[in-house]
């Protein structure tokens, strides 16, 4: 596996700072995930995953939607922003990074899908609903309330925790949405794990992790949620983006 942090052009055409992960010596162009980050932006815990991702056989591109100029915390401000609207840069930032990634010759440009988590899992389901991606998996992410919002979606994994009592209603959501739009779908909710049971932070981030349980999300890493959750993932993206049959 390489890896190395660099920049693309984001749709402004503003270098945008990302982190990429390669598998050593594919036999062809590799399929691609592009992984989104959290609220918390680019950190090393999103480049653990994209690693993982490398591990598996995939490229992974995850770039720093927070990155775009100014103040972070206006960064921040307006990326949540726009999530909530379903449109704007961060989506146009996204398929830039599509489009870089596709272009690479290590790349295969028609097998590219998008995993995203927590805001990234919002992210993910809704970018994919026009972009041409193969599959999305939305980890514990929001969900837009009436399907005709995801009609067009490619298939869908999702992931959530039962104690993450503000979001369980989203994943119950997402099922019925995805069952009714006879889109393929993976939607599985895990007794004994709240919000961000993928995650492994560390510093000021895995402080406010260990102080989360005292709200309605229990925030923190889950090992048998999240060893199983990458289990069905990878079965997931081998089936719809890489086309691995077993």
């Amino acid at each position: 596996m390489s890896e190395r942090n660099l920049t693309f052009p984001a749709a402004s055409g503003r270098p945008m700072r990302a982190y990429l992960a390669t598998p050593d010596n594919p036999p062809d162009p590799a399929p691609a995930i592009i992984v989104i980050h959290e609220f918390f932006g680019l950190n090393d815990d999103i480049r653990r995953i994209a690693r993982r991702f490398a591990e598996a056989g995939y490229a992974a591109l995850a770039p720093d939607l927070h990155d775009t100029g100014g103040p972070r915390f206006l960064c921040i401000a307006r990326t949540m922003r726009d999530l909530g609207r379903g449109s704007g840069a961060p989506f146009e930032d996204l398929e830039a990074a599509r489009l870089w990634l596709a272009d690479r010759d290590d790349v295969d440009g028609e097998r590219i899908g998008v995993a995203g988590f927590c805001m990234g899992g919002g992210f993910a389901l809704l970018y994919a609903v026009g972009a041409p991606v193969k599959a999305a998996a939305n980890f514990y992410g929001v969900v837009p309330k009436t399907q005709d919002e995801l009609e067009g979606v490619c298939p869908v994994l999702g992931s959530y925790g039962a104690l993450d009592s503000r979001l369980l209603p989203t994943a119950k959501r997402l099922d019925a949405h995805l069952t009714a739009l006879d889109v393929d779908h993976d939607v599985q909710i895990y007794d004994g794990a709240g919000h961000s049971f993928m995650s492994q932070h560390q510093g000021i981030v895995g402080f406010i992790g260990g102080i989360w349980p005292l709200t309605r999300m229990h925030l923190g890493y889950e090992e048998t949620a999240a060893q199983d959750s990458w289990r069905r993932m990878l079965a997931f993206f081998d089936r719809h983006v890489a086309g691995r049959t077993e």
